[in-house]
C-alpha cells in the first residue's frame, strides 16, 4: 500500500497518460519503418526523369515511381479494362537513340546509335489524361510507374502484332520491355495505403499531443473535466487531493473513500465522484474461464451519479466491493443499493431532463 498520498491523484493521472503515449509512439516507429521499406516517398515525391535512357536504370534501382514529360503519344486502339470498366488507354511514343534491349548495356554513342531503330515504348494513360482515348497527344507531363512487361503487356503486343501482320517476338524486339503506367501510379491500392498511412500517423500524433497536454495540465484531463458537472474542477480536485493526502477513510488496492469523495486510481484510468452526488451503486460479477476451466470470478462496481455520470470499476475482489458499497450507503443514505428494476426506474426518473426537454421529447416521439 502506498503511504504517501500527496498529490496522488495528479501523479496517477500523469502516469496513466504516460502509459497511453507508448502505443501511439510505437505505432509511429512502425510507420517510420514502413516509410523506409515501402515506396511512399517515391509516390509523394516522384523523381523527375527527363531521358528515356533513365527508365531502365530507375527500374533496376527500385525507383519505379517517376515523373516524366512525354511528347507525341499515339493511341494504339487498345484499352485496359478491369471489372468491366476502362482504367487505362494504351499509347506508344517514339524515343530515338534509346537502347531498348533488356540488358540496356549500351555504354557508348556507337552502341546507342546501333539501337536507334528500337524506338517505341508503350504508355498506359488514365481516361482523364487521355480524354477517353485521343488519337494523338502532343505533350503531357505525368506521374507514372515503370513496369517490366507487366499489366497486359504480353497480350497487347501479341494483339498489335496480329494487326500489323507481324510476329509478337519481332514486335517485342522493337519495343521497350518497360511500360510506363500512369494508371498504376494512382492505383486504388496506393491511394488506400497512403490514406491509411497518413490517417494513422495523424491520429497517433494527435494522441501523443493530447496525452502530453494532460500530463502537463492534469486539470484538463477527462477525470477532472467530469467534475465541472458539480462545481469548479480545480477546487474539487484540490479538496479531493487534500482529503486523500490527510487520511483516506477506506482504501483498497485501487479504490479510496475520503470524507466527500469516492476515488478510483486504476491502471487504465482515474475516477473522482462526490459521494453526495451518487444515486445508485451495485456490483456485477464476471466469470472468467478458459475453455471449460473456470479460472476465477471478478466483480465490477457500477456507480451512477447526478448529471448522467456513470462509473465502472472492473476486476475487483468481492470483499473490496462489498466494503465500498456498505461505506458509501452509510455515508449517503439516499444512495440506492443493488441492481433491480425498481432502483433502475427510480434513477431514470431522477435523471429525466427538465420539463421543457420532456415536452420536446414527447412531441418528437408522437410526431407522425
Amino acid at each position: 500500500m502506498i503511504k504517501n498520498y500527496e498529490h496522488y491523484i495528479t501523479r496517477s493521472i500523469q502516469s496513466v497518460y504516460w502509459r497511453k503515449m507508448i502505443a501511439p509512439f510505437l505505432y509511429l516507429i512502425l510507420l517510420a519503418a514502413l516509410w523506409l521499406c515501402l515506396p511512399f516517398s517515391d509516390l509523394l515525391f516522384p523523381q523527375q526523369v527527363s531521358d528515356y535512357a533513365q527508365i531502365g536504370a530507375n527500374y533496376k534501382t527500385g525507383n519505379q515511381y517517376v515523373q516524366m514529360e512525354l511528347s507525341d503519344l499515339y493511341f494504339t486502339g487498345y484499352t485496359n479494362t478491369q471489372l468491366g470498366q476502362t482504367v487505362g488507354y494504351y499509347y506508344y511514343a517514339m524515343c530515338p537513340s534509346y537502347p531498348l534491349k533488356e540488358d540496356e548495356s549500351a555504354s557508348s554513342p556507337a552502341q546507342t546509335a546501333d539501337s536507334a531503330d528500337n524506338t517505341c515504348i508503350f504508355v498506359l494513360l488514365t481516361p482523364k489524361t487521355s480524354e477517353e482515348g485521343l488519337p494523338h497527344i502532343a505533350h503531357v507531363t505525368l506521374k507514372t510507374r515503370i513496369l517490366h512487361k507487366g499489366n497486359g503487356y504480353q497480350q497487347m503486343t501479341e494483339a498489335l502484332a496480329t494487326d500489323l501482320s507481324w510476329t509478337a517476338q519481332g514486335l517485342q524486339g522493337k519495343v521497350s520491355p518497360y511500360l510506363l503506367s500512369e494508371a498504376d501510379f494512382f492505383s486504388p491500392l496506393n491511394i488506400f495505403l497512403l490514406t491509411v498511412f497518413f490517417a494513422g500517423g495523424i491520429y497517433a500524433i494527435a494522441e501523443i499531443i493530447i496525452a502530453f497536454t494532460y500530463i502537463l495540465f492534469p486539470i484538463l484531463s477527462p477525470p477532472c473535466r467530469k467534475l465541472d458537472r458539480f462545481g469548479k474542477p480545480q477546487e474539487l480536485l484540490a479538496q479531493a487531493e487534500e482529503e486523500l493526502a490527510t487520511l483516506p477513510q477506506l482504501a483498497t488496492e485501487d479504490m479510496f473513500i475520503t470524507e466527500h469523495y469516492f476515488i478510483e486510481i486504476a491502471h487504465s484510468g482515474i475516477a473522482i465522484v462526490p459521494i453526495a452526488e451518487m444515486l445508485w451503486i451495485y456490483k456485477h460479477s464476471t466469470l472468467h474461464k478458459i475453455f471449460w476451466y473456470h479460472f476465477n470470478i471478478s466483480y465490477t462496481l457500477h456507480i451512477t451519479a447526478n448529471k448522467h455520470l456513470y462509473i465502472q470499476c472492473p476486476k475487483n475482489m468481492k470483499s473490496d466491493i462489498d466494503g465500498i458499497i456498505d461505506y458509501l450507503a452509510e455515508a449517503n443514505h439516499k444512495i440506492l443499493v443493488g441492481f433491480n428494476e425498481e432502483n433502475r426506474r427510480k434513477v431514470q426518473e431522477i435523471q429525466q431532463p427538465a420539463e421543457g426537454g420532456s415536452k420536446i421529447t414527447r412531441f418528437l416521439r408522437h410526431k407522425p
